[in-house]
């Protein structure tokens, strides 16, 4: 894993799209169709609109998967992560293949209807960022590091639940969810690269938590300095607790 440090979300987020268009462009070369795995959040915004901005990339190569969804919750509602997709990145880039998690189907058979498909082949990239618990998808603390499981069922950290009020998605923390669909930490580090975009002050501790020591299902993403071709681009305020001297962190 390599972290770069940015002094702007904008800086932050056109590095990061950049690196995910010379990736697609590599990966588009080698392969018929390149498998993706999206993020949604604030975190992903600016992001994603720099990304589709690269007009060059054959987005209809592209087969898109999703991290993670709300037990009842339709695509109509705002805070759905299939309308984020869909609105941010599937329509916009003009993806034809999607597999996206539905809200309110059971949630077995929803598992079940996307874990089919993410077998057919390998995960070529996967864009991800980091809750304030320190969760990666909705893999709350304790972490499962090691399952079977492509995708489960999990029940919402009060931590994350607060995330989605504080972001603006919801009006209370009453209205948002319990339940969620997510892809599972073993399926995430499947990716052959991860592109991880983590920015803000409510972001620095769990930075620090997922950073600063060795890997902890405490610190669901800490997992990530594990991965050889994992990424993380982070702006000044969440990195107001990391350890500079640790020799992933560098500076842009």
């Amino acid at each position: 894993m390599q972290i770069r440090l940015f002094n702007s979300v904008a800086e932050l987020s056109r590095e990061a799209a950049a690196e995910a268009a010379a990736a697609l462009a590599r990966l588009l070369a080698a392969n018929e169709t390149v498998r993706v795995i999206a993020a949604t959040g604030s975190s992903q915004l600016e992001f994603l609109q720099e990304l589709v901005s690269h007009r060059d990339i054959d987005w209809s190569r592209v087969e898109l998967f999703h991290l993670d969804e709300y037990v009842g919750l339709g695509p109509d509602h705002p805070a759905s992560f299939v309308r984020f997709i869909r609105d941010r990145i599937v329509r916009p880039a003009g993806i034809e293949r999607c597999h996206l998690i539905d809200g309110l189907a059971e949630p077995r058979d929803a598992i079940d209807k996307v874990a089919r498909e993410l077998v057919r082949g390998p995960v070529h990239l996967a864009f991800v960022g980091i809750g304030e618990n320190g969760h990666l998808a909705f893999n709350e603390p304790p972490a499962r590091f090691v399952t079977d499981e492509l995708l489960t069922t999990v029940e919402l950290d009060e931590t994350s639940r607060r995330q989605q009020v504080g972001e603006g998605w919801f009006a209370t923390l009453d209205d948002v969810p319990r339940l969620a669909i997510t892809m599972t930490v073993p399926a995430i580090m499947s990716a052959r690269q991860i592109v991880c975009l983590v920015h803000g002050s409510r972001k620095a501790a769990a930075v620090a938590r997922c950073f600063n020591g060795p890997p902890t299902p405490e610190a669901p993403a800490s997992i990530l300095a594990t991965h050889a071709a994992a990424t993380v681009y982070i702006d000044e305020e969440a990195a107001a607790g990391l350890d500079r001297r640790r020799p992933t962190a560098g500076s842009v």
